[in-house]
């Protein structure tokens, strides 16, 4: 599970051929004892829970890096190496 991105506590990966369980192009984000399954591109959580706050933090960067997210997403569903994406400032 390859960390994508990292900024204030959360620590964003994507999972290698990850396309049964979710079924939706999506991002894992662990903050602390919190983890969240959220999809991509509209940041609609699909399991578990975060902070509000850090849930809207998450968003935001979501929308943000749309594009790039989803590139990582058919890398990452083909078994190939995904890139970091910056993080949120």
């Amino acid at each position: 599970m390859p960390v994508i991105s990292m900024f204030y506590g959360l620590i964003v990966t994507m999972y290698f051929l990850d396309t049964k369980q979710h079924n939706h192009p999506h991002i894992h984000v662990k903050y602390g004892e919190y983890e969240i399954v959220l999809r991509i591109p509209d940041g609609e959580v699909l399991e578990g829970d975060l902070p509000k706050g850090k849930i809207k933090l998450v968003k935001a960067w979501i929308e943000i890096h749309q594009d790039e997210l989803m590139a990582n997403w058919e890398l990452a569903v083909k078994g190939n190496e995904i890139f970091k994406i910056d993080p949120l400032k």
